[in-house]
């Protein structure tokens, strides 16, 4: 059996927060050290999204300090509390000034591509054509890679009226599946925003939302608004292993 090539999700660290529980740093310190004890080292750490609470930039700096600790590349990608330009000043990413971030790498034999999700200024998220449009020519430039498509807002109905309200509305979920249908080399779908791991399925590709850094969301079926739990933060890992990938969310010990 070959060495697993690892790529390590952390998710919606909030740093700058002070609504819930705990410090996000305080959590996202830990969540660093506990991915720094992962043997093999991982070869690659992408951020689903919300990396800071107030878009500013104090809080995009102490982000990157800590996060710069775990030696490997670092990927990001918007969520609906971040600012597009910050993370282009903080993190180096591809476009200009407020344009959708959307943009595909090769991280060793794994091709990440990243589709923007944010709607500017609310919860919830859009996939307009433009942003499609770019993710269906992004598939088709490498066909043969397998791929991980990451983006903030879930392509999934949770049944959880509060987390339905501000997710990926159902018709852009159904579109971004007819484009993932075309490519059979996404082997994952991954994103954030939800605060907990769950797990569903889009046109037969699997879905994986990671658990925050900072706090998780209470499983209540029932709920209107969102309310919090007393888990502890968690991250996933993506470990390709002779061209399967297999996912795994881990809990940080406190």
């Amino acid at each position: 059996m070959s060495r697993p090539f690892l790529v390590v999700q952390l998710s919606d660290p909030h740093v700058g927060a002070d609504w819930g529980d705990g410090d996000p740093v305080a959590t996202l310190a830990d969540t660093v050290a506990a991915v720094r004890a992962l043997e093999p080292n991982p070869d690659a750490v992408l951020i689903s999204g919300d990396l800071a609470d107030n878009a500013a930039d104090a809080e995009y700096e102490q982000l990157r300090e800590l996060v710069s600790r775990i030696d490997a590349p670092l990927y990001v990608l918007p969520g609906n509390h971040d600012d597009r330009a910050a993370l282009r000043r903080h993190f180096g990413v591809s476009g200009a000034d407020d344009q959708p971030v959307q943009y595909a790498v090769d991280v060793g034999p794994v091709r990440l591509a990243v589709v923007d999700s944010m709607r500017v200024g609310e919860d919830r998220g859009e996939l307009d054509v433009d942003r499609l449009a770019w993710l269906e020519e992004a598939l088709a430039d490498a066909p043969e890679t397998p791929t991980v498509l990451a983006l903030h807002h879930p392509p999934l109905t949770t049944g959880i009226p509060g987390f339905d309200e501000m997710g990926l509305p159902p018709a852009d979920q159904e579109t971004l599946g007819m484009v993932v249908e075309r490519h059979s080399q996404v082997s994952r779908i991954v994103a954030g925003h939800l605060h907990r791991p769950v797990a569903a399925e889009l046109h037969g590709r699997s879905v994986l939302v990671a658990p925050s850094t900072y706090v998780q969301a209470r499983l209540d079926f029932g709920a209107e608004e969102i309310r919090f739990s007393a888990e502890p933060p968690g991250f996933a890992v993506h470990a390709l292993l002779d061209g399967e990938l297999v996912s795994h969310v881990q809990v940080v010990g406190r």
